[in-house]
């Protein structure tokens, strides 16, 4: 393995050392106010989170913009063309950002939140961020883009294109994160047929049964679309009998990526699983933290869903 892999593997560990873990999250959900929440945030990599945040949606967008943060810092100490391995697994940033443009007051633009800021980690947000005037000018652009037609311009085709797209993308593109991105397109998938009730636009389709087998996407009901999933994906939906409890899949599938992260981390030879396995861990414990300050903000309650849920 090259000095640069061994270089960004170090880098890596050494920003995964610094997460508060499970243990400090905890006693961030403890906090009776948000406010308490944020002083014990103040002693971790969060610190700016807790210096700038006035309300919950602040506090845990600046979790959120902590974690592209440390990817970006990761990314620069790749050897050349490693970033490309992180551009699939940053691109619910860039989706997050489509869909702050999408739900702006009024359809204004201008007072969407600042949008996350990807440098190298970036799809095409650019040359979206040129053409968010209509929804059918943002689906002109992805068109044009790796991120390819989403197959329909109303706000919900958009970005549920996205994260399929996005599935798919890091399918292909990050070996070791395929498992997750191919349970990622089970849950949106299950979501969107039986819980909302909704058609799949035709690209949508096509990139679900390219991850999942011809028949997922055309499952006539919850059931038999559990059944036909690969075993590869099928292992998110365990114990989930019904639509209703997704939540519970959800939950399970990202405390499978934490886990399946620490071991990547584990590993013996530096490498791109290292740096894979980092991303994972980051990305769970800025997960875990949000669910955190949620759950502080809003009391006891909240703080007993925080609970079943971490």
């Amino acid at each position: 393995m090259s000095a640069g892999w061994v270089a960004a593997a170090v880098r890596a560990r050494a920003l995964v050392g610094r997460c508060p873990g499970p243990a400090a999250t905890r006693e961030i959900a403890r906090g009776p106010t948000l406010d308490d929440a944020l002083r014990v945030l103040a002693s971790t990599p969060y610190a700016r989170s807790a210096r700038t945040a006035v309300d919950l949606p602040g506090a845990q967008r600046a979790v959120a913009a902590t974690v592209l943060w440390q990817l970006r810092v990761l990314a620069g100490w790749l050897p050349p063309g490693g970033a490309r391995l992180l551009v699939p697994l940053a691109a619910g940033f860039e989706i997050a950002n489509v869909v702050s443009r999408l739900t702006a007051p009024d359809g204004d633009a201008a007072r969407a939140p600042e949008p996350y800021r990807l440098g190298a980690l970036e799809t095409a947000w650019r040359s979206l961020e040129r053409h968010t005037g209509t929804p059918t000018e943002l689906r002109a652009a992805l068109v044009a883009s790796p991120w390819g037609d989403p197959g329909g311009d109303t706000p919900w085709a958009l970005v549920t294109g996205m994260r399929m797209a996005a599935a798919r993308r890091t399918d292909t593109a990050v070996p070791d994160a395929r498992r997750w991105a191919r349970a990622r397109a089970v849950l949106l998938l299950a979501r969107e047929r039986f819980v909302h009730g909704r058609s799949l636009p035709e690209p949508v389709r096509r990139d679900a049964a390219r991850l999942l087998g011809p028949r997922a996407p055309d499952a006539a009901s919850y059931e038999e679309f559990r059944d036909c999933l690969p075993s590869s994906a099928r292992w998110v939906l365990a114990e989930v009998g019904e639509p209703g409890g997704l939540w519970r899949a959800e939950a399970r599938w990202w405390r499978t990526v934490g886990a399946e992260g620490e071991a990547l981390l584990r590993q013996g030879r530096d490498g791109p699983g290292v740096v894979v396995g980092a991303v994972a861990v980051l990305s769970v414990d800025a997960w875990r933290v949000r669910a955190a300050l949620a759950s502080a903000a809003r009391g006891d309650r909240a703080r007993e869903a925080f609970d079943a849920l971490v």
